[in-house]
């Protein structure tokens, strides 16, 4: 009887097993989905969370990656290892638009004298931008902060440039979602893991 009770159990965690670990694999959030444990510069890296960038309308979806989970912007900013922000895009943006929103984004939530320090990369990001005209919805970029190296703009899997190698820039680029105007107020409780992930209404 234990025997054949085992047995029983054993072929239920077999069956339900592949289901559940793909599940728990990945955090879903706007309909987009994210692995929750990626690798960058050898490095395991741990989502640390995501949501929905709302602007009237859902514009994109941010996933933010860490060495380990980070609950406030001063730890998202003092982390030394690398870092990711990856997003993806929920309708069709004039990219070159999104630039200047991310430029004024981090002009805001910087002092006069941090803003000068990443002007360079600033400069090359908006190239970037302007470059590709538009991004469709389904477009994704990440932003790959490597110490020694620098930050890394990978569009739709390829290297968008050089790294910016300035290495205030990330920070700097971080504080338009975590820093003291953030872009989404909602988006940034869900970067830092305080709200659900997958919240889909900016009124919840």
């Amino acid at each position: 009887m234990i025997r054949r009770l085992f047995l029983l159990a054993f072929a239920a965690a077999s069956l339900a097993s592949p289901m559940d670990a793909r599940a728990a694999d990945v955090t879903e959030v706007g309909g987009v989905k994210y692995d929750n444990v990626v690798t960058l510069a050898n490095t395991k890296l741990q989502l640390n969370g995501a949501g929905v960038r709302y602007k009237f309308v859902k514009v994109y979806t941010a996933g933010l990656y860490l060495t380990g989970k980070s609950a406030t912007p001063e730890a998202v900013l003092a982390a030394t290892g690398p870092r990711r922000m990856h997003i993806v895009m929920l309708r069709e943006i004039n990219a070159d638009e999104l630039g200047r929103l991310f430029t004024k984004g981090m002009e805001q939530n910087a002092s006069r004298e941090e803003f000068s320090k990443v002007i360079p990369g600033v400069i090359k990001m908006g190239e970037i931008f302007a470059a590709r005209r538009k991004l469709a919805s389904g477009d994704y970029f990440s932003i790959d902060y490597v110490p020694g190296v620098g930050s890394s703009i990978v569009v739709n899997g390829k290297p968008a440039s050089e790294p910016i190698k300035e290495p205030e820039f990330f920070n700097a680029l971080m504080k338009i979602w975590l820093g003291k105007s953030p872009a989404d107020a909602n988006l940034k409780e869900a970067l830092l893991g305080k709200s659900a992930a997958a919240k889909d209404s900016p009124f919840n």
